[in-house]
């Protein structure tokens, strides 16, 4: 726990009364560890199939390969012992493949972010992260440096209009119907609507959101910033409106529920904490697996 002084001393433009000072704290190129995370995985003899959506899986009527894994008409099927999935936004779907819940549903959040332009990039040195609203799992507005010198700023969270929908012009007439008529995003809704106008208002002007990271850095003017990228965030949310914070592990029903686990929900930071998550995935399906 640092005071003020030691705050201005480590980052000399962040203003805050206090702060917990995490000196080990890194950044990485997320594409870079991925890419290499699929060549340890091929060189241990696995195979990675992309442009391969998941259509149905069903029983092979096989007992050594009792699960079927089929996808387009022009693509070959795979059988295999076991199955574990990590569909990420689409994970409420592939587990309702095997006949699972459909809680909790997974609600489509986009986080949109600025750029801090290149001549003002000295004004941030670190990670700045306010405290977060424990009412929500968004982190709230920050500022992250980048591998390649961009400084992220941001991001809000506001409903995408499409699972994979990364800006305001991407849209899903069924995934947004979907959403909106799901009984517990209206439920959140209701309790969080001022929140949620707040929210779509800094993504439409971003001067509201600078005037948010002038809390923490009082310098920071809106000629010195452009709108960003955005990301997508998987929430899961159950049928009361509850924002799911923890890992969700089902089966389904029937005959190869015994054979497979759906990972529903892996709470952020996912990437960061993702080897640690494979260890706790893992022990799970050696449980159910009986292995």
């Amino acid at each position: 726990m640092i005071d003020s002084s030691k705050i201005t001393e480590l980052e000399p433009h962040c203003r805050g009364l206090k702060a917990l000072w995490s000196p080990h704290t890194g950044i990485v190129d997320w594409g870079y560890v991925t890419k290499r995370f699929g060549e340890d995985f091929e060189k241990r003899g696995g195979k990675i199939y992309t442009s391969y959506p998941l259509e149905k899986i069903s029983d092979n009527h096989d007992p050594g390969y009792p699960i079927r894994v089929s996808s387009g008409p022009a693509l070959a099927e795979f059988e295999t012992k076991n199955l574990i999935t990590c569909a990420g936004l689409q994970s409420d779907r592939v587990a309702a493949l095997s006949g699972c819940s459909t809680d909790p549903k997974i609600v489509p959040f986009r986080g949109e972010y600025l750029l801090l332009k290149p001549e003002k990039r000295h004004l941030v040195k670190t990670n700045i992260y306010p405290v977060p609203d424990p009412r929500f799992p968004f982190l709230g507005v920050h500022f992250t440096p980048r591998m390649n010198g961009d400084i992220w700023l941001g991001p809000n969270a506001v409903l995408a209009y499409k699972r994979e929908g990364y800006s305001y012009f991407s849209i899903s007439p069924s995934d947004l119907l979907e959403s909106l008529s799901y009984s517990g995003m209206q439920k959140l809704v209701k309790k969080h609507f001022t929140f949620g106008i707040k929210e779509l208002y800094r993504g439409v002007w971003i001067a509201a959101q600078v005037k948010q990271l002038q809390r923490f850095i009082p310098e920071l003017k809106l000629s010195d910033v452009t709108r960003g990228p955005a990301g997508v965030r998987a929430q899961a949310m159950d049928s009361a409106g509850n924002l799911v914070d923890d890992f969700v592990f089902d089966s389904g029903t029937g005959k190869l529920s015994p054979l497979l686990m759906h990972v529903r929900n892996a709470p952020s930071p996912a990437a960061t904490s993702s080897l640690a998550i494979a260890k706790m995935i893992t022990s799970e399906a050696i449980n159910r697996f009986k292995l």
